[in-house]
Order: structure tokens, then C-alpha cells, then sequence
């Protein structure tokens, strides 16, 4: 933690939140009261994309919020920086992997769903297996 202090301090950041709290989840405390910080035109420093989200799925949403408030990105550790039009690009290269990660998810699961319905197997009634 005091690593990444340290980084966030050095690049000049006036408001720093920060928790020890795993990034699996977005029910953090404190990513929760930033992610209600920010506003049009704000700037949200992290020292790594892994403090943001660990989640291919998250990492899209927050990407998709970020670009229709025009919020910029800034990601120490791996030079990403979204007012430019390279970290634009890394950023969104990053949420379009996620993306097709999700739908190529996607797709195994049905693939999976209809061959055990070959089998015979039963599978509970929802939306996506029907």
C-alpha cells in the first residue's frame, strides 16, 4: 500500500482513496465513494488496471462510463493514459478484448447447454438455456 501511495503522491493526486479490500468485487467501500466522486472532465489516477477491476465484465462497464462522462484514465504502472489518443487506444483495446472474452464465454455456454440437452440432461428452466 505504501508503494502505491508513494506513486500517487509523486504524480501530484490531491484526493486519494484507498483500502486494502480486494479489486475481485465492486463492492468495495471505497472504490464506491470515488466512483460517486467523479464527474465530467475529472481525472481518476490508479498505480495498476487490477485496482480498478479484475473483471473483464467490470472493466467494460467502467470503461463505458468513463467515456460517456469524459472521464480520463491515467494507470501509473502501465503508462495507460486516456486523454491521449494512444492510451485511449490501449484502453479501449483492453475493453474490447474484455468484450470478446465475454461473448466467446458467452458462446461456449451454449454450446455446452445444447450438447447436454443431447445427452439428456435436464437443466433448470431460465432465460439462457431455453
Amino acid at each position: 500500500m505504501e508503494v502505491q501511495l508513494d506513486k500517487l503522491n509523486q504524480v501530484g493526486c490531491d484526493k486519494i482513496y484507498h483500502e486494502k479490500q480486494s479489486g475481485k468485487t465492486a463492492a468495495r467501500p471505497e472504490f464506491q465513494k470515488y466512483m460517486n466522486y467523479l464527474r465530467e472532465g475529472d481525472t481518476l489516477v490508479i498505480t495498476r488496471l487490477v485496482s480498478l477491476a479484475r473483471s473483464v465484465i467490470h472493466l467494460s462497464q467502467v470503461a463505458e462510463r468513463f467515456q460517456e462522462e469524459s472521464i480520463d484514465l491515467v494507470v501509473i504502472d502501465q503508462a495507460i493514459d486516456t486523454s491521449t489518443p494512444t492510451g485511449r487506444l490501449m484502453f479501449n483495446m483492453l475493453a474490447a478484448i474484455a468484450e470478446f472474452e465475454t461473448d466467446f464465454r458467452s458462446e461456449r455456454q451454449l454450446e455446452g447447454i445444447a450438447k447436454a440437452k443431447e445427452h439428456g440432461v435436464t437443466l433448470p428452466a431460465n432465460k439462457k438455456n431455453r
